[in-house]
Protein backbone atom coordinates (compact mmCIF):
# COMPACT_ATOMS: atom_id res chain seq x y z
CA UNK A 1 0.00 0.00 0.00
CA UNK A 2 1.12 3.54 -0.70
CA UNK A 3 -0.04 6.20 1.70
CA UNK A 4 -0.55 9.59 0.05
CA UNK A 5 -2.64 10.89 2.95
CA UNK A 6 -2.05 14.52 3.92
CA UNK A 7 -2.78 13.58 7.54
CA UNK A 8 -1.41 15.57 10.47
CA UNK A 9 -2.02 12.63 12.83
CA UNK A 10 1.09 10.47 13.25
CA UNK A 11 -0.22 8.11 15.90
CA UNK A 12 -3.46 7.06 17.57
CA UNK A 13 -4.16 6.72 21.29
CA UNK A 14 -6.35 3.80 22.37
CA UNK A 15 -9.04 4.62 24.93
CA UNK A 16 -10.91 1.31 24.81
CA UNK A 17 -10.43 0.38 28.47
CA UNK A 18 -9.93 3.87 29.89
CA UNK A 19 -13.17 3.62 31.87
CA UNK A 20 -11.81 0.50 33.61
CA UNK A 21 -8.50 1.96 34.76
CA UNK A 22 -8.68 0.24 38.15
CA UNK A 23 -9.33 -3.16 36.61
CA UNK A 24 -6.72 -3.18 33.86
CA UNK A 25 -4.26 -5.44 35.68
CA UNK A 26 -7.03 -7.93 36.42
CA UNK A 27 -8.18 -7.75 32.79
CA UNK A 28 -4.59 -8.37 31.71
CA UNK A 29 -4.41 -11.60 33.73
CA UNK A 30 -7.82 -12.82 32.57
CA UNK A 31 -7.22 -12.03 28.89
CA UNK A 32 -3.70 -13.50 29.02
CA UNK A 33 -4.95 -16.81 30.43
CA UNK A 34 -7.78 -16.96 27.88
CA UNK A 35 -5.38 -16.13 25.05
CA UNK A 36 -2.85 -18.79 26.08
CA UNK A 37 -5.61 -21.38 26.38
CA UNK A 38 -6.93 -20.39 22.94
CA UNK A 39 -3.46 -20.73 21.38
CA UNK A 40 -2.99 -24.09 23.06
CA UNK A 41 -6.32 -25.56 21.98
CA UNK A 42 -5.95 -24.34 18.39
CA UNK A 43 -2.41 -25.77 18.26
CA UNK A 44 -3.76 -29.13 19.51
CA UNK A 45 -6.52 -29.09 16.89
CA UNK A 46 -4.18 -28.31 13.99
CA UNK A 47 -1.49 -30.80 15.04
CA UNK A 48 -4.02 -33.60 15.66
CA UNK A 49 -5.64 -33.10 12.26
CA UNK A 50 -2.22 -33.13 10.55
CA UNK A 51 -0.92 -36.19 12.42
CA UNK A 52 -3.99 -38.45 12.37
CA UNK A 53 -4.85 -39.82 8.93
CA UNK A 54 -8.43 -40.57 9.96
CA UNK A 55 -9.02 -36.81 10.10
CA UNK A 56 -7.70 -36.17 6.58
CA UNK A 57 -11.17 -35.30 5.32
CA UNK A 58 -12.54 -32.04 3.88
CA UNK A 59 -14.44 -31.17 7.07
CA UNK A 60 -11.35 -31.40 9.26
CA UNK A 61 -9.19 -29.73 6.63
CA UNK A 62 -11.49 -26.70 6.75
CA UNK A 63 -11.50 -26.88 10.54
CA UNK A 64 -7.69 -26.75 10.66
CA UNK A 65 -7.69 -23.71 8.34
CA UNK A 66 -10.37 -22.06 10.51
CA UNK A 67 -8.21 -22.63 13.60
CA UNK A 68 -5.23 -21.14 11.76
CA UNK A 69 -7.24 -18.02 10.80
CA UNK A 70 -8.46 -17.54 14.36
CA UNK A 71 -4.97 -17.98 15.80
CA UNK A 72 -3.57 -15.41 13.37
CA UNK A 73 -6.22 -12.74 13.82
CA UNK A 74 -6.07 -12.96 17.60
CA UNK A 75 -2.30 -12.57 17.27
CA UNK A 76 -2.85 -9.34 15.33
CA UNK A 77 -4.90 -7.79 18.15
CA UNK A 78 -4.52 -9.48 21.53
CA UNK A 79 -0.74 -9.15 22.21
CA UNK A 80 -0.88 -5.40 21.52
CA UNK A 81 -3.98 -5.12 23.70
CA UNK A 82 -2.26 -6.98 26.55
CA UNK A 83 0.77 -4.66 26.37
CA UNK A 84 -1.52 -1.61 26.37
CA UNK A 85 -3.37 -2.81 29.48
CA UNK A 86 -0.11 -2.44 31.42
CA UNK A 87 1.24 0.63 29.61
CA UNK A 88 0.75 4.24 30.63
CA UNK A 89 0.55 5.47 27.02
CA UNK A 90 -1.48 3.24 24.73
CA UNK A 91 -0.48 4.34 21.23
CA UNK A 92 -0.05 2.92 17.75
CA UNK A 93 1.55 4.61 14.75
CA UNK A 94 -0.51 5.68 11.75
CA UNK A 95 1.10 3.01 9.56
CA UNK A 96 0.86 0.42 12.34
CA UNK A 97 -2.86 1.14 12.65
CA UNK A 98 -3.32 0.68 8.89
CA UNK A 99 -1.43 -2.62 8.95
CA UNK A 100 -3.45 -3.85 11.93
CA UNK A 101 -6.75 -2.96 10.24
CA UNK A 102 -5.74 -4.56 6.95
CA UNK A 103 -4.54 -7.79 8.57
CA UNK A 104 -7.58 -8.07 10.81
CA UNK A 105 -9.96 -7.43 7.91
CA UNK A 106 -8.11 -9.88 5.67
CA UNK A 107 -8.30 -12.69 8.23
CA UNK A 108 -11.81 -11.81 9.41
CA UNK A 109 -13.21 -11.60 5.87
CA UNK A 110 -11.46 -14.83 4.88
CA UNK A 111 -13.00 -16.41 7.98
CA UNK A 112 -16.49 -15.42 6.80
CA UNK A 113 -15.99 -16.83 3.32
CA UNK A 114 -14.46 -19.99 4.79
CA UNK A 115 -17.62 -20.54 6.86
CA UNK A 116 -19.57 -20.41 3.59
CA UNK A 117 -17.22 -23.03 2.12
CA UNK A 118 -17.77 -25.20 5.20
CA UNK A 119 -21.53 -24.87 4.70
CA UNK A 120 -21.12 -26.08 1.13
CA UNK A 121 -19.05 -29.02 2.41
CA UNK A 122 -21.88 -30.03 4.77
CA UNK A 123 -24.39 -29.67 1.92
CA UNK A 124 -22.41 -32.03 -0.31
CA UNK A 125 -21.84 -34.53 2.53
CA UNK A 126 -25.56 -34.82 3.32
CA UNK A 127 -27.23 -34.21 -0.05
CA UNK A 128 -24.68 -36.01 -2.27
CA UNK A 129 -22.97 -38.57 0.00
CA UNK A 130 -22.12 -40.99 -2.82
CA UNK A 131 -20.27 -38.28 -4.78
CA UNK A 132 -18.77 -36.56 -1.74
CA UNK A 133 -15.18 -37.69 -2.30
CA UNK A 134 -15.36 -36.59 -5.95
CA UNK A 135 -17.08 -33.23 -5.40
CA UNK A 136 -14.90 -32.36 -2.40
CA UNK A 137 -11.53 -33.54 -3.61
CA UNK A 138 -8.23 -32.13 -2.40
CA UNK A 139 -7.97 -29.61 -5.23
CA UNK A 140 -11.52 -28.40 -4.67
CA UNK A 141 -10.86 -27.85 -0.96
CA UNK A 142 -7.64 -25.97 -1.67
CA UNK A 143 -9.45 -23.92 -4.30
CA UNK A 144 -12.21 -22.94 -1.85
CA UNK A 145 -9.66 -21.86 0.76
CA UNK A 146 -7.70 -19.92 -1.87
CA UNK A 147 -10.90 -18.22 -3.05
CA UNK A 148 -11.80 -17.28 0.55
CA UNK A 149 -8.33 -15.77 1.06
CA UNK A 150 -8.46 -13.92 -2.27
CA UNK A 151 -11.87 -12.41 -1.42
CA UNK A 152 -10.67 -11.47 2.06
CA UNK A 153 -7.49 -9.86 0.71
CA UNK A 154 -9.40 -7.86 -1.91
CA UNK A 155 -12.01 -6.54 0.52
CA UNK A 156 -9.36 -5.68 3.13
CA UNK A 157 -7.18 -3.91 0.56
CA UNK A 158 -10.02 -1.76 -0.78
CA UNK A 159 -11.47 -0.79 2.59
CA UNK A 160 -8.13 -0.08 4.30
CA UNK A 161 -7.01 2.06 1.37
CA UNK A 162 -10.25 4.05 1.42
CA UNK A 163 -10.08 4.64 5.17
CA UNK A 164 -6.42 5.65 5.44
CA UNK A 165 -6.43 7.95 2.44
CA UNK A 166 -8.86 10.18 4.34
CA UNK A 167 -7.46 13.32 6.01
CA UNK A 168 -6.90 13.04 9.77
CA UNK A 169 -6.35 16.54 11.17
CA UNK A 170 -8.21 16.66 14.49
CA UNK A 171 -8.30 14.20 17.39
CA UNK A 172 -6.15 11.08 17.53
CA UNK A 173 -8.00 9.51 20.47
CA UNK A 174 -9.41 6.18 19.34
CA UNK A 175 -12.29 4.95 21.51
CA UNK A 176 -11.43 1.31 21.01
CA UNK A 177 -8.64 -1.15 21.81
CA UNK A 178 -7.61 -1.82 18.20
CA UNK A 179 -7.92 -0.17 14.79
CA UNK A 180 -11.42 -1.19 13.73
CA UNK A 181 -13.26 0.57 10.91
CA UNK A 182 -15.93 2.64 12.70
CA UNK A 183 -13.69 4.08 15.47
CA UNK A 184 -11.01 5.10 12.95
CA UNK A 185 -13.53 6.63 10.56
CA UNK A 186 -14.94 8.66 13.43
CA UNK A 187 -11.61 10.51 13.65
CA UNK A 188 -11.39 11.35 9.96
CA UNK A 189 -11.98 14.98 9.02
CA UNK A 190 -14.34 14.09 6.15
CA UNK A 191 -15.94 10.71 6.48
CA UNK A 192 -19.73 11.00 6.45
CA UNK A 193 -20.68 9.49 3.09
CA UNK A 194 -17.56 7.38 2.72
CA UNK A 195 -17.96 5.81 6.16
CA UNK A 196 -21.45 4.61 5.29
CA UNK A 197 -20.23 3.30 1.93
CA UNK A 198 -17.28 1.46 3.46
CA UNK A 199 -19.34 -0.22 6.17
CA UNK A 200 -22.06 -1.08 3.66
CA UNK A 201 -19.49 -2.65 1.32
CA UNK A 202 -18.04 -4.66 4.16
CA UNK A 203 -21.46 -5.78 5.34
CA UNK A 204 -22.69 -6.86 1.91
CA UNK A 205 -19.51 -8.50 0.66
CA UNK A 206 -18.38 -10.18 3.85
CA UNK A 207 -21.56 -10.80 5.80
CA UNK A 208 -24.66 -10.82 3.63
CA UNK A 209 -23.36 -12.76 0.61
CA UNK A 210 -21.64 -15.62 2.53
CA UNK A 211 -24.60 -15.81 4.93
CA UNK A 212 -27.04 -16.13 2.02
CA UNK A 213 -24.90 -18.95 0.59
CA UNK A 214 -24.94 -20.68 3.98
CA UNK A 215 -28.72 -20.28 4.24
CA UNK A 216 -29.21 -21.78 0.77
CA UNK A 217 -27.02 -24.73 1.76
CA UNK A 218 -28.98 -25.33 4.95
CA UNK A 219 -32.37 -25.07 3.28
CA UNK A 220 -31.31 -27.96 1.07
CA UNK A 221 -29.68 -29.78 3.98
CA UNK A 222 -32.82 -29.58 6.12
CA UNK A 223 -34.93 -30.71 3.17
CA UNK A 224 -32.67 -33.75 2.72
CA UNK A 225 -32.62 -34.56 6.46
CA UNK A 226 -36.42 -34.48 6.68
CA UNK A 227 -36.57 -37.18 3.99
CA UNK A 228 -34.51 -39.60 6.10
CA UNK A 229 -37.00 -42.18 7.48
CA UNK A 230 -35.11 -43.03 10.68
CA UNK A 231 -35.12 -40.55 13.58
CA UNK A 232 -31.64 -41.80 14.54
CA UNK A 233 -30.44 -41.12 11.00
CA UNK A 234 -31.93 -37.62 11.08
CA UNK A 235 -30.23 -36.92 14.39
CA UNK A 236 -26.83 -38.13 13.15
CA UNK A 237 -27.13 -36.08 9.96
CA UNK A 238 -28.11 -32.92 11.83
CA UNK A 239 -25.40 -33.40 14.49
CA UNK A 240 -22.72 -33.13 11.79
CA UNK A 241 -24.01 -29.59 11.07
CA UNK A 242 -24.73 -28.42 14.62
CA UNK A 243 -21.20 -27.19 15.38
CA UNK A 244 -21.02 -25.23 12.14
CA UNK A 245 -24.41 -23.65 12.79
CA UNK A 246 -23.36 -22.52 16.29
CA UNK A 247 -20.13 -20.95 15.02
CA UNK A 248 -21.98 -19.25 12.14
CA UNK A 249 -24.57 -17.81 14.54
CA UNK A 250 -21.93 -16.41 16.91
CA UNK A 251 -19.67 -15.06 14.15
CA UNK A 252 -22.36 -13.39 12.04
CA UNK A 253 -24.32 -12.23 15.09
CA UNK A 254 -21.36 -10.30 16.53
CA UNK A 255 -20.18 -9.00 13.15
CA UNK A 256 -23.69 -7.88 12.13
CA UNK A 257 -24.09 -5.97 15.40
CA UNK A 258 -20.87 -4.07 14.69
CA UNK A 259 -21.00 -3.46 10.94
CA UNK A 260 -24.67 -3.54 9.89
CA UNK A 261 -26.16 -1.20 12.50
CA UNK A 262 -27.48 2.22 11.52
CA UNK A 263 -24.91 4.93 12.19
CA UNK A 264 -27.23 6.58 14.73
CA UNK A 265 -26.96 3.49 16.96
CA UNK A 266 -23.17 3.67 17.22
CA UNK A 267 -21.89 3.17 20.77
CA UNK A 268 -18.20 2.97 21.61
CA UNK A 269 -18.74 1.05 24.84
CA UNK A 270 -21.04 -1.49 23.20
CA UNK A 271 -18.64 -1.98 20.30
CA UNK A 272 -15.74 -2.51 22.70
CA UNK A 273 -17.70 -5.19 24.56
CA UNK A 274 -18.77 -6.98 21.38
CA UNK A 275 -15.25 -6.70 19.93
CA UNK A 276 -13.84 -8.40 23.04
CA UNK A 277 -16.23 -11.28 22.38
CA UNK A 278 -15.19 -11.90 18.78
CA UNK A 279 -11.47 -11.23 19.24
CA UNK A 280 -10.97 -13.12 22.52
CA UNK A 281 -13.97 -15.23 23.50
CA UNK A 282 -15.17 -16.55 20.14
CA UNK A 283 -11.73 -18.01 19.20
CA UNK A 284 -11.80 -19.69 22.63
CA UNK A 285 -15.24 -21.25 22.21
CA UNK A 286 -14.93 -22.33 18.57
CA UNK A 287 -12.33 -25.06 19.27
CA UNK A 288 -14.47 -26.34 22.13
CA UNK A 289 -17.62 -26.33 19.98
CA UNK A 290 -15.99 -28.04 17.01
CA UNK A 291 -13.57 -30.44 18.67
CA UNK A 292 -14.00 -31.12 22.37
CA UNK A 293 -17.61 -32.26 21.83
CA UNK A 294 -16.69 -34.30 18.77
CA UNK A 295 -16.18 -38.00 19.55
CA UNK A 296 -14.26 -38.65 16.33
CA UNK A 297 -11.80 -35.87 17.12
CA UNK A 298 -11.42 -36.98 20.76
CA UNK A 299 -10.57 -40.51 19.58
CA UNK A 300 -8.02 -39.12 17.12
CA UNK A 301 -6.51 -36.93 19.85
CA UNK A 302 -6.17 -39.95 22.14
CA UNK A 303 -4.47 -41.96 19.38
CA UNK A 304 -2.10 -39.09 18.62
CA UNK A 305 -1.20 -38.66 22.28
CA UNK A 306 -0.61 -42.38 22.66
CA UNK A 307 1.72 -42.47 19.65
CA UNK A 308 3.57 -39.36 20.84
CA UNK A 309 3.97 -40.26 24.51
CA UNK A 310 4.15 -44.06 24.25
CA UNK A 311 5.65 -44.76 20.79
CA UNK A 312 6.79 -48.30 21.70
CA UNK A 313 3.29 -49.40 22.66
Amino acid sequence: MEWTNDTMVREFVFLGFSALAGLQQLLFMVFLLVYLFTLGTNAIIMSTIVLDRALHTPMYFFLSVLSCFETCYTFVIVPKMLVDLLAQKKTISFLGCAIQMFTFLFLGCSHSFLLAAMGYDRYVAICNPLRYTVLMGHRVCLGLVAAACACGFTVAQIITSLVFHLPFHSSNQLHHFFCDISPVLKLASHHSRLSQLVIFMLGVLVLVIPLLLILVSYVRIISAILKIPSSVGRYKAFSTCASHLIVVTVHYGCASFIYLRPKSNYSSSQDTLISVSYTILTPLFNPMIYSLRNKEFISALQRTMSKTWFPLN
